[in-house]
């Protein structure tokens, strides 16, 4: 594979920003519906008004892709505390987590 016009060569080329340069599997990367999608809208800046409407946008794309399930278990399996993943905004992830954590506890007091 040749330059990809950011300045990175190689097969990482085609790979979003965030995902170059990890050791994690992150082949689902290529076939994401957010590839080609401005990154900017899915870290929107703020809380209100043009932010929001920026996630909704985000979820919007997740929601027709075929790799979210991925895109969501690579965001909560490493700890991803911003930005919209796999059709999740982070306060939606803290409590996914949240869940998780209390279901682990009683399992293991069980």
């Amino acid at each position: 594979m040749g330059e990809s016009g950011n300045g990175v060569i190689g097969e990482n080329a085609c790979l979003p920003w965030y995902a170059r340069g990890t050791r994690a599997s992150m082949e689902w990367l290529r076939v994401a519906a957010c590839v080609g999608e401005d990154p900017e809208m899915f870290f929107p800046v703020g809380t209100a008004g043009p932010a929001l409407r920026e996630a909704e946008a985000a979820k919007r794309v997740c929601a027709r892709c075929r790799v979210s399930a991925e895109c969501l278990s690579y965001a909560l399996g490493s700890g991803q505390t911003s930005g919209v993943w796999g059709g999740t905004g982070e306060q939606e992830r803290v409590a996914l987590l949240r869940t998780a954590s209390h279901d682990a506890t009683r399992r293991s007091t069980v």
